[in-house]
Formats: structure tokens, sequence, C-alpha cells
């Protein structure tokens, strides 16, 4: 159950993105229905489909490190929501840099895992974040929210093809 708790909670931050636009802007109904129906049919598939995404072997050290910092993530995509909700653009882009961005550390932490495409899906995430925290200082709404959207699809790409294996 643990290891559908990260999805359940970006599923929630992305139905949380969908409805958090102006609301002289309201997203069609369309749109809306196809996010419902996105999330149905994950939720069904958790359910009953065998999970084939790729284990990352890793010792119980490592996985509670990375899962650290999956949940560090999530908490600063939360963080970023609320400033841009406030128009505080200045810190939402500090936040994203610092947190989320493209240091030696995390550059390091994506390398670690012996996994080609775990590594160019981290690095593209991290690199995604840095582009976002940059459109943030344009003080743009819309695109802000794209620029969110675009990194959390970096989250969910990630999360839908990984999964964490302990190694005892």
């Amino acid at each position: 159950m643990k290891k559908y708790s990260a999805i359940l909670i970006l599923i929630f931050i992305i139905g949380f993105l969908a409805t958090s636009c102006k609301k002289t802007k309201q997203q069609p109904k369309k749109e809306t229905t196809t996010m419902h129906n996105a999330n149905q049919m994950m939720m069904h598939n958790m359910k009953f489909e065998k999970d084939n995404r790729i284990a990352l072997d890793m010792s119980p050290q490592k996985a509670k490190h990375q899962l650290m910092n999956m949940r560090n993530h999530v908490i600063a995509v939360q963080s970023i929501i609320d400033y841009l909700s406030k128009d505080q653009y200045e810190k939402a882009s500090k936040l994203a840099s610092s947190k989320l961005g493209l240091t030696n550390d995390m550059k390091m932490m994506c390398s670690s895992f012996n996994n080609q495409k775990f590594e160019q899906l981290g690095l593209g995430f991290h690199n995604n974040a840095d582009k976002m925290a940059k459109i943030f200082l344009t003080k743009d709404k819309n695109k802000s929210l794209e620029a969110l959207a675009i990194t959390m699809k970096s989250c969910v790409s990630c999360h839908n093809t990984f999964k964490q294996k302990i190694s005892h």
C-alpha cells in the first residue's frame, strides 16, 4: 500500500492543479471529465492489474532516502502551489530551484541507481523544475501553472515507470 501513496498524492496534486485556475477561466467540462476518467482508470488498474513497473533494487537505507526525497518534492510542490495562489512568484521560484532543481546532489542521486531510464527521467524532472523556476519570475500565472503541470508530468511518468523494491 505504501508504494501507491506517492502516486495517490501526485494524483491529488494534479487534480488540484486542474481546478486551481482563475475562476473566470474555468476548465471546459470535457477536460474535467477526461481528467476524472484518467484518475478512475489509474485507480482501477492499481486495484486489478499486476504492477508491471520496473523495480529499482536498492538497500533499505537507500530506499528510505529516496522516499524521503520524493516526499520532500511533494511538500515543495504543495508550497509552490500555495505561493502561486498568493502571487508570490519570487518565493515559488526560489523554492523550485532549491528543492526541485538540478543540484549536484540530485545529479548524483539520479545516477546512483544504475538505470539509464531512471536517470533520464530524474534529470528531466529536475531540468523542468529549473525551467519552471524561471517562468515563475515572469509573474504570468497561466504560464506558471503550465510549467508546473509539465514538471508534474515528469513525476507521473517516473512513478508510472518505476517502483521501489527493497532488497534485504
